[in-house]
């Protein structure tokens, strides 16, 4: 294994090469609890993976591992895209955390993106969950997990585009919580979701979910920003025509827990302030927003992940033959989601493929950067940023106002 030093140079050889970014190899997830939407552009045959399940995700420029029971070491993890060498973007960070994320922003987050930016695909509704605040997943040596969605426009939105969100108003105004409880004790039914409403997923919107909120999220496509984590606690046990594992249902409670309050210990997980909020949509629905100062005749970025710092994103959109100038107030990880051009005169494309992912420095995203729509047409980046880089992102007014 190479040595702190020999890892460094690696690091700053690929920066050389490419111009101050860090372009990943596409990162594959699989989950066995759901069947696969089959829209990541994966082959047929590479979808199945046997005892794991199927692909279903997508991890981009990706520094967490996959918390699968069964699945390889490094699942999750981002390669970088390097002919003669193998090296995960965690530990790129690792050892040369100041040179990818600025001096100050490493002394005071870590060597570490805070981030995670995944597509994620499947052809049945995932189960009802919740994703553990700060102090739950602490108790099992994990981060909390808030995230946002964005549903991209132009692909199928599959059998069941809506999501339940939270519960009925009245459950949380009444205090009658214990109604969940006896679901997650049978454990034989999807019933639970008759105490909960959906929205509609809308191409090219999204919403804004905090930690511990009760969701099942529905069939669109999705690219989701979040923090970085993948704790869990599915609270449903029928999902497309099987019973799951009731493990699932204890995957990220801490065993002290689970052995003095049982299914309980769950219950007392969510955040029953916005799953019981009735003006859900109004607080977390997430319509584009133009970045002020952006749009000109070339194309426009627009925010689609905000109303929170913890992690922040936007789409930029290039017309074809034109290119624009964009700067950004620190590091950030780039999705070419449509189209082929160049990034500060690096070759990019969208698909599966090396040149699709990338990340950009600090030193490169807090200058000025061109951007080409080579192709014939739209060229289309989404921005993933960590916490705390956008402080200057929307934040939708509360409602009612108080």
């Amino acid at each position: 294994m190479a040595n702190n030093n020999e890892r460094i140079s690696i690091v700053e050889q690929a920066l050389e090469k490419w111009n101050g970014l860090l372009f990943c190899e596409p990162a594959w997830v699989a989950r066995e609890f759901l069947p696969p939407g089959r829209r990541l552009g994966l082959p047929e045959a590479e979808y199945d993976v046997g005892e794991r399940g199927y692909i279903c995700e997508r991890w981009l420029c990706s520094t967490t591992k996959a918390d699968n029971a069964v699945g390889p070491e490094d699942e999750g993890l981002s390669y970088l895209a390097l002919e003669d060498q193998r090296m995960t973007l965690r530990e790129a960070v690792e050892v040369a955390g100041p040179r990818l994320l600025g001096d100050e922003y490493a002394r005071t987050h870590g060597h570490a993106l805070g981030r995670l930016a995944k597509i994620y695909d499947f052809a049945a509704r995932i189960p009802m969950h919740i994703h553990q605040m700060k102090e739950d997943a602490a108790r099992v040596g994990a981060n909390p997990k808030e995230e946002a969605y964005y549903f991209p426009e132009g692909v199928e939105v599959g059998p069941h585009p809506e999501t339940f969100f939270g519960v009925h108003p009245s459950i949380v105004e009444q205090g009658k919580q214990d109604i969940l409880l006896p679901y997650l004790v049978d454990w034989d039914s999807d019933l639970i979701l008759r105490h909960s409403s959906a929205e509609l997923l809308v191409p090219g919107e999204g919403f804004h979910l905090p930690a511990g909120a009760l969701h099942a999220p529905g069939t669109a496509l999705t690219i989701e920003l979040q923090e970085d984590s993948d704790v869990f606690a599915m609270l449903q046990a029928l999902v497309a025509g099987k019973i799951i594992s009731k493990e699932l249902l204890f995957k990220d409670v801490h065993p002290d827990d689970r052995q003095a309050k049982g299914e309980r210990a769950v219950l007392e997980q969510i955040n029953w302030e916005i799953s019981g909020d009735p003006y859900f949509y109004e607080n977390r629905h997430l319509a584009p927003q133009p970045v002020e100062g952006s749009r000109e005749e070339a194309g426009a970025e627009h925010w689609i992940y905000y109303n929170t710092t913890k992690f922040t994103g936007k789409t930029l959109a290039v017309t074809p033959g034109q290119s624009l100038t964009s700067q950004d107030n620190g590091v950030y990880s780039v999705l070419v989601w449509r189209g082929k051009g160049t990034f500060d005169g690096m070759p990019i494309e969208s698909g599966i493929t090396w040149q699709s992912e990338f990340v950009v420095t600090h030193a490169k995203a807090t200058q000025p950067v061109t951007i080409e729509n080579t192709g014939s047409e739209d060229l289309m980046l989404i921005k993933f940023f960590g916490p705390d880089i956008n402080l200057d992102v929307p934040m939708i007014p509360k409602y009612p106002p108080e």
